[in-house]
C-alpha cells in the first residue's frame, strides 16, 4: 500500500428514526375519552348509591330523608348498606371479564354493545319506579364497563403504548367528573330522572371518539424492515391460541393481578362498606351530602395519579396495598369511635386512598405494556382487568355485614369540633 493511499473505513449505518407521528394526538385523545366514558357510569352508580337506596326505602330523593336506622340510641345509617349497590355495579362487570378473553376478538361488535348497554342503564335507572328496576339499570351499567375495559385495553396492544397511560387517565377523570357532575347536578336540585338522561351524553361521546377520533391501526406485515429491530422479533413470544394455553399462562401473571386486587379490597371496603357511616353533625352539608363529597374527593385522588404515570413511576405495588390497608383501620375506627375532630382531616386522608388506588391501576398496566411481549399482551391485558373486580367484588360481600354490624353498634359523638 502506497504512503500517499488513504484507507477509509465504513462506519456503520445508522438508521433513520422512525418519522414524527403527526396524528398521534387523535389515538390519545380518544383513549383518553374513552376511558373517560367507559367508567362514567360506573362511577356516577357508585356516586348514586345512596340516594338509589333511599329513594325506595323512604320514598323521598333530596337530602332530607329519614334513615330507617335513626334514633336516639341508634346510629344514623340505612339499614342496606351500599355496598348492595356496589354488588350490582361489579359482578355483572366481573362475570364479563373473566369470559372476554376467551372469546373471539370482534371489537366493533363488542363497542357497539357497550355503548347500547350504557345508554340502556342510565334510562332504566332513570324510569325506575321499583327498586328491582333501578338494580336492573345499574347492572346493566356495569356489563358495559366489563365488556369496554378489557376490550380497549387489549386493543390498545396496536397502537403506541402511550394511549395505556392517557387511557388511564381518563377513567381517573371519569371519577372526577362523574362524581362532581352527579353531585353538582343533585345540588341543583335535578331530579335523578333528568340527572340521568343528561348522562346520556356519554355513551354518544364514546361512540364518537372510538369510530370517528381513534384512527383505524395500520397492520405491519412480519417480514418487512419497518419492525422495530429484528432482537424484538427473536425474543417475542407467540400468541396464545388454545383453552389450554391460555389458562396455563395465568399465573404468570399473578404477580400483576394479587397486588391490584388487594388495592381495591381494601379501597372499595372502605368506600362502600365505612363512607356513608361517616358523618359529620356540625357540618352544614346532610349526611347524604357528605358520601357524595366523599366521593368527589376521592375520585379526584385517582385522577392524579392514573394522570402521573409519565411524571413517576411505581414499581412495588405491593406497598400501596400495605398502606391501603392502614387507611381500612383508620375509617373502621372513625366510624366506630368519631374521634376525627375535623371533616378536612378526613377529607384529606380519603384524597391519600384515591391516590393508592389510581396509582396501583396506571402502574400495573403501565408496567405490563413494558414487560410483557406483544405476542400475548392483549390476552394478559384482558386477564388483569379482572384483578381489580375480584378485589371489588370481595369488598362488596364483606362491606354489608360490616356496615350493619357497626349500624346495631351504640351511638358515637364527636366531641372536638373545630
Amino acid at each position: 500500500m502506497s504512503g500517499n493511499q488513504e484507507v477509509i473505513v465504513a462506519s456503520p449505518v445508522t438508521p433513520h428514526p422512525p418519522p414524527k407521528d403527526r396524528k398521534l394526538w387523535r389515538d390519545l385523545t380518544a383513549y383518553w375519552i374513552l376511558g373517560l366514558c367507559n367508567n362514567y357510569g360506573y362511577v356516577v352508580m357508585l356516586s348514586a348509591a345512596h340516594d338509589i337506596i333511599a329513594q325506595f326505602q323512604d320514598g323521598t330523593t333530596d337530602d332530607t330523608t329519614t334513615v330507617e336506622n335513626e334514633g336516639e340510641d341508634t346510629r344514623k345509617c340505612h339499614l342496606v348498606s351500599t355496598g348492595a349497590i356496589l354488588l350490582a355495579d361489579i359482578i355483572p362487570s366481573l362475570f364479563v371479564k373473566i369470559i372476554i378473553p376467551f372469546l373471539p376478538f370482534w371489537v366493533n361488535f363488542k363497542i357497539l354493545l357497550a355503548v347500547i348497554l350504557s345508554a340502556s342503564g342510565f334510562l332504566l335507572v332513570g324510569f325506575a319506579n321499583a327498586e328491582w328496576m333501578a338494580l336492573l339499570g345499574v347492572v346493566i351499567t356495569s356489563a358495559s364497563s366489563g365488556i369496554g375495559e378489557p376490550t380497549f385495553l387489549s386493543y390498545s396492544s396496536h397502537f403506541n403504548k402511550n394511549v395505556v397511560s392517557t387511557w388511564s387517565s381518563g377513567t381517573g377523570g371519569a371519577g372526577v367528573i362523574g362524581s362532581l357532575s352527579y353531585a353538582s347536578l343533585r345540588a341543583l336540585k335535578v331530579s335523578p330522572r333528568d340527572t340521568m338522561l343528561i348522562m346520556l351524553f356519554f355513551p354518544a361521546l364514546e361512540a364518537v371518539s372510538f369510530w370517528i377520533l381513534l384512527r383505524k391501526p395500520t397492520i405491519i406485515p412480519l417480514n418487512t424492515s419497518a419492525l422495530e429491530s429484528t432482537e424484538e422479533l427473536v425474543t417475542d413470544e407467540k400468541p396464545l391460541t388454545g383453552f389450554k394455553e391460555k389458562l396455563v399462562y395465568i399465573k404468570t401473571l399473578l404477580p400483576y393481578m394479587l397486588p391490584l386486587a388487594l388495592v381495591y379490597f381494601f379501597e372499595y371496603l372502605i368506600n362502600q362498606g365505612l363512607f356513608e357511616l361517616v358523618y359529620f353533625e356540625n357540618s352544614s352539608l346532610s349526611q347524604a351530602s357528605q358520601y357524595r363529597w366523599f366521593n368527589v374527593d376521592y375520585q379526584i385522588g385517582v385522577f392524579i395519579s392514573r394522570s402521573s404515570v409519565n411524571l413517576y413511576k411505581i414499581n412495588k405495588i405491593w406497598l400501596m396495598a400495605v398502606f391501603q390497608f392502614v387507611n381500612v383501620a383508620y375509617f373502621l375506627t372513625e366510624v366506630i369511635f368519631f374521634y376525627t375532630p375535623n371533616i378536612w382531616i378526613t377529607l384529606v386522608i380519603v384524597l391519600w386512598e384515591g391516590l393508592l388506588g389510581g396509582g396501583a391501576y396506571v402502574n400495573t398496566f403501565y408496567r405490563m405494556s413494558k414487560e410483557i411481549t406483544p405476542g400475548r399482551r392483549r390476552f394478559a391485558m384482558a386477564m388483569v382487568t379482572q384483578s381489580d373486580a375480584y378485589g371489588i367484588a370481595l369488598a362488596g360481600f364483606l362491606a354489608i355485614p360490616l356496615h350493619n354490624a357497626i349500624c346495631s353498634l351504640p351511638p358515637a359523638y364527636r366531641k372536638v369540633v373545630w
